[in-house]
């Protein structure tokens, strides 16, 4: 792989205020437009642009595809856990009146959750679809092919 300086330099730059702007995004969605998808998005896009520019290999690392299939999973059970608390404290499933004694604090709390779950899974999956599809092209191409 060639190692090109400025790439490296103004991707190490950019990464940690892409994942910042994730973090804003994510914890905005309550208030204005964005949310758990948005963020999840952003966040892996920072990933991605880290496996680009420094390697598979250190993105791997970093994020193994075993450790995102189970943060998929952690994200898909936050979801489906906020719902099923719900129902039992005595609401349908994802009404979030009863996360908390005032129902405006209730939606919040569920709103937040559900997003981050949202947020955590969308993030995840992109990895994996991008460190799949990047790893067949290695494989590819150190077996010959292109």
């Amino acid at each position: 792989m060639t190692h090109y300086l400025i790439l490296r330099v103004i991707a190490k730059l950019m990464i940690g205020p892409i994942m910042l702007f994730a973090l804003y995004v994510q914890f905005h969605g309550d208030f204005g437009p964005g949310g758990g998808f948005q963020a999840g998005v952003i966040f892996a896009a920072a990933l991605i642009l880290y496996g680009l520019i420094y390697d598979l290999t250190a993105l791997r690392r970093f994020a193994s595809l075993e450790l995102l299939c189970s943060v998929m999973a952690l994200g898909w059970l936050l979801y489906i856990g906020v719902g099923f608390a719900t129902m039992a404290l005595g609401g349908r499933f994802l009404d979030y009146d009863y996360l908390a004694a005032d129902p405006v604090a209730g939606q919040h709390i569920g709103i937040l959750l559900i997003e981050l779950g949202v947020g955590i899974t969308v993030a995840a999956t992109m990895l994996v679809i991008f460190e799949v599809y990047a790893g067949r092209k290695i494989a590819a191409e150190g077996e010959g092919g292109a």
